[in-house]
């Protein structure tokens, strides 16, 4: 590279063709140069060494993109969700790099001396899990790659409510048919999330409940202090077994709530009264969605009920190896169309009485947990890694963005198994569930 060749220079035809020329995002480069927005600038790129275009050479896409963030050679200065944002509005729709776009690129890297051996990934890349897919063995590593982190550092991004699901923003009196309200703060938001939940399952004092992939424990002891329920909770996640059942024993609940080290499909020989699977369905994947309502339907007695509440996607999608979601954040997870979901459960057994959709609302509950880690951040990377805490801004940001713009949805499904003579038990309106 010539003494008066910048990085900038080099590498700005490349950036204006994959983005377009009007992006309002700006790029800095290690040697100071910048690549400057015609307009108004919604954030900074900052690369800040040639080997993270290394990174991108080896694995075109979100893939090395991500790479090069979680190691600390890109860094994302300003309002994450506006650069976001401002780079999905302004790449053409085409912007895969096709054969002449990747020759340019790989000539573009050459010139920066930024060829060479493939880097190695960041630490916090899950290998290759052994094993076909949605086994048990599997599922458990997937799982343990997730969750066994730190509840520490759960604790920071979640805040008090320990709930690692979409919150519900809507006032006590609402009926939520005035779409998500801005004002409710986040734990009050995952209290009436989970109010809801045991609204639904038409829950008293004295019945029984299942919540598999309990998390924490929150909606288990929601359930037994809120409706007098006597509550299974179990995940295979060791770490929130251990903080779950303190959290119970805390609250005082150690008689109604017990919380298991158990797998879905090693429940036998039980019965419950209603079943709540939340932020659970997307570990299970599509193949076993047959083998989980029905597991689930055999667990229930007549007129029992399940309420589902699972991340969708238009035609089901599935987060791969060459995915930096599949690559750092959910190993192996699915996202099934609600459609699909409600075909397996009525296969299952289930009749389908209600569909509700909830993607404005996650986006906010993502939106809380993003602001979360970012007003403790130095805490947060003490609490595990910066790659670890660089993955959950990115990825959280990315997917708040996704439900502002209907490329992911959030639905609860419910599900009753009629008796032989037809009966449900259920209300004739929402309004009637209380």
């Amino acid at each position: 590279m010539g003494d008066k060749t910048t990085v900038a220079a080099v590498l700005e035809p490349l950036a204006r063709g994959a983005l377009g020329p009007h992006s309002p995002v700006r790029f800095e480069f290690w040697d100071g140069s910048a690549i400057e927005p015609e307009g108004a600038c919604a954030g900074t790129i900052r690369i800040r060494s040639k080997d993270a275009l290394r990174h991108m050479v080896w694995a075109p896409g979100e893939l090395g993109i991500g790479r090069a963030y979680v190691s600390g050679l890109v860094d994302l200065d300003g309002d994450i969700f506006a650069i976001l944002r401002a780079l999905a509005s302004t790449a053409p729709s085409d912007a895969a790099l096709g054969l002449g776009a990747a020759w340019q690129a790989i000539g573009a890297a050459r010139q920066l001396g930024a060829l060479g051996r493939r880097p190695a990934p960041p630490p916090e890349e899950v290998r290759p899990l052994r094993g076909p897919l949605h086994t048990k063995r599997r599922d458990a590593a997937a799982i343990s790659h997730h969750y066994d982190v730190g509840n520490d550092f759960y604790r920071l991004v979640l805040g008090p409510s320990m709930t690692y699901s979409c919150a519900r923003f809507a006032a006590a009196d609402d009926d939520g048919s005035g779409g998500a309200n801005e004002t409710v703060s986040l734990d009050d938001a995952q209290s009436a999330k989970h109010d809801l939940i045991c609204r639904k399952l038409g829950l008293r004092p004295g019945m029984r409940l299942l919540d598999v992939g309990c998390g924490w424990g929150s909606m288990a002891i929601h359930a037994a202090a809120t409706y007098g329920a006597q509550v299974v909770g179990v995940t295979i996640s060791s770490a929130q077994v251990e903080l779950a059942r303190a959290r119970v024993a805390e609250a005082g609940l150690a008689a109604d709530v017990e919380i298991r080290l158990a797998d879905y499909r090693d429940l036998r020989g039980e019965e419950f009264d209603a079943i709540s699977s939340i932020g659970m369905f997307e570990h299970v994947g599509t193949k076993r969605a047959a083998e989980y309502f029905g597991t689930l339907r055999a667990l229930l007695r007549p007129e029992g009920r399940l309420l589902n509440h699972a991340i969708s996607s238009a035609g089901g999608s599935v987060m791969g190896r060459n995915s930096f979601v599949g690559r750092y954040v959910f190993p192996d997870g699915e996202l099934v169309d609600v459609g699909e979901v409600a075909l397996a459960m009525q296969r299952a057994g289930f009749e389908v009485r209600d569909v509700e959709a909830l993607r404005e609302h996650y986006a906010l509950t993502l939106r809380a947990w993003v602001a979360n880690l970012e007003s403790a951040w130095d805490h947060a990377v003490s609490l595990t890694s910066a790659g670890r805490a660089r993955i959950w801004r990115l990825y959280m940001a990315a997917s708040a963005l996704g439900f502002e713009d209907g490329g992911l949805g959030l639905h609860q499904v419910l599900g009753v198994v009629p008796d032989a003579q037809g009966r449900t038990g259920m209300p004739g309106t929402r309004r009637a569930w209380g």
